[in-house]
């Protein structure tokens, strides 16, 4: 293959890649905002433990799936594994969809397959995505590069995801039925239609860098490579505050004892909007960041932003619900003011911190993997089920100690990353041959 038809290819495979990454957020982001009417059905009485088990299946899997989809990767190579991941996520979302035509607890256990099913898909999909962007970036700055600028698409399809079933919902009630979203439903199993045949006739080839065959002899594991392992516990950690800022802070502004604290008007669908506006700030980091990746360091995005998302969530916890202010949320076409607990806005701004962490957490545990690295990634795609049971033990404190309490869970977990920032990134096992 001659230089110019390789960067043609690798083109249209990092055009791919990034449609991929924005079909990730838009199944994932359906949890949270569907968990707020099953949490409102008389057998659930309200419980955001409750509401938040969709997301907990949805993650749960890949625990299940995350090491055999790193396997697939290397016996059926990334385009086929991506097939398959989109063939599981309409099935998916197509159980999402059945759980509607049942009633109570019937319903609400098929929603929960369905969920199931999709983080299946979605954990292919990250297997997938994340290793090929950075090996077609070449590794270093510049695949963290083209993981951030995905990230930005994945955060526009997670920014809308909320606020579309919001807008579908208004406010909640016992009547609200899984019905009522059908039509997200509808459109997500159309994009995988569409997807799966547009990817069908897409040429991607598998990236030469750091590819693995079923021939290859490994001599040892990522588990070999502290800064591997470290970064593993900090996908875990990072995942579940990704997930739970905005998951828990729907629940918060969609709970109507909130609307003492000022929040006038279809709590469910401000709930989507502001949980939708955190996304939107994810999407604006991963954009900006997009743009200096190449000459800032992951290490150093990762001190700074551990460090201020800190501050913001003890500003949060610290300040009263009754301390108001107007904030600017997202509607999906424009800019809207509302009047919220000034903790919710703390607690949206942490999106542009969190933006760009999934990328640098990956660009710097795979860092000199070589050919480790998707065994690395089947290994982080199964730690991804952080993103599940975080938010999980997150609203079990908020049912118990209320909703600001809850979010010491996302600030001991970005301690860790701090720490993993200033010293557990640094590859120390040089030594191994990954060649």
């Amino acid at each position: 293959m001659n230089k110019t038809n390789k960067q043609s290819g690798n083109i249209v495979a990092i055009v791919a890649m990034m449609f991929l990454y924005a079909m990730i957020a838009f199944v994932t982001n359906l949890a949270a905002p569907i968990g707020v009417i099953w949490k409102n059905q008389p057998e659930l009485m309200g419980s955001n433990m409750l509401g938040m088990m969709g997301n907990m299946m949805n993650f749960l899997a890949y625990l299940f799936m995350g090491i055999p989809a790193g396997k697939l990767l290397v016996k059926i190579g990334y385009k086929k594994t991506a097939l398959l991941a989109i063939a599981v996520g309409f099935a998916g979302v197509l159980v999402q969809y059945l759980s509607g035509f049942q009633s109570g607890l019937a319903g609400f256990g098929v929603y929960l397959l369905g969920a199931f099913v999709s983080g299946f898909s979605v954990c292919m999909l990250n297997t997938v995505v994340n290793p090929m962007l950075n090996l077609l970036g070449g590794g270093g700055n510049r695949g963290n590069q083209l993981n951030l600028i995905g990230g930005t698409l994945n955060s526009l399809s997670g920014t809308l995801t909320p606020m579309l079933v919001g807008a579908l919902v208004g406010t909640v009630t016992k009547e609200t039925a899984i019905s009522d979203v059908n039509l997200v439903l509808y459109i997500a199993m159309a994009v995988f239609a569409v997807a799966y045949v547009v990817l069908t006739f897409t040429p991607i080839a598998d990236p030469e860098m750091g590819k693995a065959t079923q021939d290859t002899v490994f001599e040892h594991s990522p588990w070999a490579f502290r800064h591997c392992t470290l970064g593993v516990i900090g996908i875990f950690v990072y995942v579940g505050i990704e997930i739970g800022i905005p998951g828990t802070l729907n629940f918060y502004i969609s709970d109507t004892s909130v609307k003492g604290a000022g929040v006038l008007g279809d709590a469910a669908a401000i709930g989507g909007f502001v949980a939708g506006t955190y996304w939107l700030l994810m999407l604006v980091g991963r954009f900006v960041a997009g743009f200096i990746a190449d000459k800032v360091s992951s290490r150093a995005m990762m001190i700074n932003v551990s460090a201020v998302a800190m501050v913001l969530i003890l500003l949060a916890i610290l300040l009263s619900k009754d301390t108001t202010t107007s904030m600017p949320v997202f509607t999906g076409s424009s800019f809207t003011m509302v009047t919220v607990p000034v903790s919710a806005l703390l607690l949206v701004l942490c999106g542009l911190c969190t933006s760009v962490m999934w990328a640098s957490i990956f660009n710097l545990a795979t860092e000199g993997l070589g050919k480790y690295t998707a065994a690395a990634s089947g290994i982080f795609m199964m730690m991804v089920v952080g993103g599940g049971v975080l938010p999980l033990i997150q609203n079990l404190i908020a049912d118990k100690a209320g909703y600001m309490i809850s979010y010491l869970v996302p600030f001991a977990a970005l301690a860790y990353l701090l720490f993993y920032a200033v010293w557990g990134c640094k590859n120390v096992n040089k030594d191994i041959p990954v060649d």
